[in-house]
């Protein structure tokens, strides 16, 4: 399976990735199959080869979840909802009616 990752590169404590794609048995910093992007934490400079990602998500590339928020920041990709948050919303609105409920009563 082919997965797209964020590979480490750069001096201590002074890390950049470079967005590649590689075998999913590889090593983090092994030869990937093709570098489709840029990403430097400290000054939030994002480059995406969009046009080779597209394609490589096609082809059934799985991103992590760190390129997976990149490209969601690109626009090449929608924004997932993660379980917590579909679960926390569930509960906020438990508690709504909940409350609702209590001012509700009548004695």
């Amino acid at each position: 399976m082919i997965k797209l990752r964020l590979k480490r590169f750069g001096k201590k404590r002074e890390a950049s990735f470079r967005l590649v794609a590689c075998n999913s048995t590889s090593r983090r910093d092994g030869r990937p199959l093709q570098e489709m992007g840029f990403y430097n934490p400290r000054t939030k400079e994002i480059r995406l080869d969009t046009e080779a990602l597209r394609i490589r998500l096609q082809q059934g590339a799985q991103p992590t979840d760190a390129v997976r928020s990149l490209l969601e920041k690109g626009g090449l990709i929608e924004k997932s909802i993660q379980p917590a948050e579909v679960v926390g919303k569930m509960k906020q609105a438990a508690a709504r009616e909940a409350a609702n409920k209590a001012k509700t009563v009548e004695y």
